[in-house]
């Protein structure tokens, strides 16, 4: 069996006789079907928590990397140095409409007791600062709002300083232009974005009420927390979240969480690599509901972040023996005498055992710093929850990396999109629309280094994007996962994988459960192959934006599995449907009779036309103005503006395959082509498009419920073949052409 309960097909076909195998994709399948004798029954779970957070929406914020045509007006973001000089220039300060100081910034539920007073800080202080002495862990102090895990991720940040001046940016100050404005920058679904806000601080008698520094003069933390509560939409919406989210916010990367009870059993090695790697790692200990960070009788903490350091396998002498021991080094972001007091800890007798050259090595210390060594034996037995955030690979600066983290985690990024009836399939459990969920082929070719099974290591993470939401709303997360599926050494499958593929295989991996989290993230062992990765919400039909990142030791080889975009042969069905190409007389004489003396039919005039030919598909309604402009332009070749019997003639076979078209897939009789059709239709039709051409198709031309009417059918149709024809047309046959700004100006206004 299976790793998830399925018969291994692979096992399976190993005695088969290769000769099944070359037999194309649709005789493996059917010998899949014959193999195993029966659907692989596969019942993916769903699991929902309390929603306490929404997602943010990026639509108004600058971001870093891309910038806004010219010829489009103001931006609709704000730009730090733009509103700095304009402010400076007009000696006034910066008040942010966008995050007003009042009440609406704070709360959106809850009120808070006590009268605020939103103040600067030079109205706080005599000579604020941004930094005072540099910045550490110790700038970051909890205040009232109760966001203590990003509290600790903010301290973690302090231990990078590549990491943390993307962050906090070092381009502003209280003295030089100093106008009341500051921004901080936020790792946002694939992005950088840019966050402004203005210096008032929510006060109580002259103290700030949320997160500050140890020094009353310095204000970066107070800042940060407050650009980052704009980007949620208010103080209040910070109360709930988890520092790995944070993390993820602050750098860029992948988080894992684990359960200790739950551990792989070479959890201390995918520490040991994740260190390697510059990952950030964090623990806590389940709270007692009772006790609220209650100190436990060996030092520790529940309910407290710890910071993992270092993780290191070190030399051990003692009388009877000798070898390696494996332990980690912990760090208390809170830096007091708070420590661990077991084997190991500071000034325990079991360091007598260590050699003084691995001691100054391990660069050890015994300072009342918070800082302290545990073995794994003794972690696993007293901590509850693991949190690692897998760094890009370009998040760190190399000369900053501590001995020993010279490795990088290899990664691919794909964007992706579920429409409703298009793409949106829903999980496994539905079978039938599964299929239509982007997918992604992902090829391992090299095994991990000194991994004794000679598999690979990856971590797939799958992350909702809103970005089309209003931001003081924001949108409830779906209920998200993913599975993997092993694809066949031999023989050929279908672009993407097709109902067949998932009816007789199982997955050889998936997300835990679909859950309705900002992120569903697993990491998996396999084998050397490729592998197709499916990403989807639980149910179907639930749409939404999605980011997939794809982490892995070695190189990996990753790719939408998908249809090259292109013309094809039209479906025989439509031949036969409508075979005489020939415009019936009466169309023909209601051309000549319309044509003008030059022999042409201008957009009205095809209009008349087409709409006594087509009556009976458009209901009375008629084609729009712009559908017929549009088909004048796809043959006009010569920019007449008109069309002669010739071109109408070729018109005409198009119009024709395409009414076929429609009635084929009118499969309920209404008039319109369903959704789930609009892939099948446009390849009867010819075309061949991905998913990411037919979820803007059906943005662009479907109503509101999701069907295609026939005057929208036939635009969608019109503007494919021209664009196609114009692309092939300075195309050398390759994936890209060139044209001049000019040239692609006449081709695409006119069209």
């Amino acid at each position: 069996m299976g790793q998830n309960g399925g018969m291994d097909f692979g096992a399976m076909l190993q005695g088969a006789g290769k000769q099944l195998l070359n037999q194309g994709g649709q005789a493996l399948m059917q010998y899949g079907a014959q193999a195993i004798g029966n659907i692989i029954n596969e019942v993916f779970q769903k699991k929902e928590v309390e929603q306490k957070r929404f997602l943010p929406s990026i639509k108004n914020y600058k971001v870093l990397g891309e910038t806004r045509p010219s010829s489009f007006g103001p931006a609709s973001y704000q730009d730090f140095k733009e509103i700095r000089a304009r402010c400076y220039s007009e000696g006034r300060l910066f008040e942010d409409p966008e995050f007003p100081a009042n009440d609406r910034s704070l709360y959106y539920k809850e009120r808070l007791d006590r009268p605020i007073t939103w103040l600067r800080p030079k109205e706080i202080c005599d000579d604020p600062q941004l930094f005072v002495e540099g910045y550490s862990r110790f700038d970051v102090q909890q205040g009232e709002l109760g966001d203590c895990w990003l509290l600790a991720a903010v301290a973690n940040l302090t231990l990078h300083r590549k990491l943390f001046f993307q962050v906090v940016p070092d381009d502003q100050s209280f003295d030089e232009e100093y106008a009341g404005v500051f921004h901080f920058r936020f790792w946002q679904y694939g992005r950088w974005v840019d966050v402004v806000i203005d210096d008032r601080l929510p006060t109580y008698r002259g103290k700030l009420v949320f997160l500050h520094s140890s020094e009353q003069s310095e204000f970066w933390s107070a800042l940060l927390e407050k650009a980052y509560a704009k980007l949620h939409g208010s103080y209040e919406a910070l109360k709930g979240g988890s520092t790995c989210e944070a993390m993820e916010d602050f750098t860029g990367g992948v988080t894992e969480m684990y359960d200790v009870a739950e551990l792989p059993p070479n959890f201390y090695t995918i520490l040991l690599k994740a260190y390697e790697r510059n990952s950030l790692s964090g623990c806590s200990i389940e709270p007692d509901p009772n006790i609220l960070e209650a100190e436990t009788p060996v030092g520790l903490i529940r309910g407290h972040a710890y910071s993992i350091t270092k993780v290191k396998y070190v030399d051990i002498e003692t009388p009877g023996r000798s070898g390696k021991i494996p332990l980690l080094r912990l760090r208390n972001p809170w830096g007091n005498e708070a420590e661990w007091n077991g084997p190991w800890s500071d000034k325990s007798p079991e360091w007598r055992f260590i050699p003084e050259s691995e001691k100054e090595e391990m660069g050890l210390t015994f300072d009342d710093d918070g800082e302290f060594w545990m073995s794994f034996k003794d972690f696993v037995t007293h901590f509850s929850r693991v949190e690692i955030c897998n760094l890009n690979p370009d998040s760190l600066d190399p000369e900053e990396c501590p001995e020993g983290c010279t490795k990088k985690w290899e990664m691919s990024v794909f964007e992706g999109e579920w429409v409703r009836g298009v793409t949106a399939g829903g999980c496994r459990n539905y079978l039938e629309t599964f299929w239509k969920n982007p997918q992604y082929t992902v090829t391992l070719q090299d095994v991990d280094e000194g991994d004794e099974e000679n598999k690979c290591t990856i971590i797939v993470a799958l992350m909702q994007k809103n970005r089309r939401s209003q931001r003081h709303q924001g949108l409830e997360c779906l209920t998200i996962g993913f599975a993997v599926y092993r694809l066949p050494d031999y023989g050929r499958v279908p672009k993407p994988l097709d109902v067949n593929f998932f009816k007789y295989n199982a997955s050889v991996g998936r997300s835990q459960a679909f859950i309705n989290l900002r992120e569903v993230s697993a990491r998996f062992k396999l084998d050397p192959g490729s592998y197709v990765i499916v990403p989807s919400t639980f149910d179907p039909d639930e749409e939404g934006e999605f980011l997939l990142r794809v982490f892995s030791e070695k190189s990996n080889n990753m790719a939408e599995n998908d249809e090259d975009i292109g013309m094809g042969d039209v479906d025989d069905r439509v031949k036969e449907i409508a075979p005489n190409p020939e415009p019936a007389d009466p169309v023909r004489e209601l051309f000549n009779k319309l044509a003008g003396a030059d022999g042409e039919v201008d957009w009205q005039e095809l209009k008349e036309i087409l709409d006594y030919a087509m009556r009976e598909e458009l209901q009375g309604q008629g084609f729009s103005k712009d559908v017929c402009r549009s088909m004048v332009a796809m043959l006009d070749k010569d920019g007449s503006g008109g069309l002669g019997f010739d071109e109408f003639k070729t018109l005409w076979i198009d119009l024709r395959n395409w009414r076929a078209v429609f009635r084929l897939y009118d499969t309920e009789g209404r008039g319109a082509i369903p959704p789930q059709h609009l892939r099948d239709a446009l390849h009867s039709a010819g075309y061949t498009v991905n998913a990411h051409v037919l979820n803007v198709l059906a943005h662009r031309y479907s109503s509101p419920d999701g069907y295609i009417q026939f005057d929208d059918f036939i635009m969608c149709s019109v503007r494919l073949k021209t664009m196609i024809d114009t692309f092939k047309g300075r195309s050398s046959g390759g994936e890209y052409a060139t044209f001049s700004l000019e040239e692609w100006l006449n081709r695409t206004v006119y069209a």
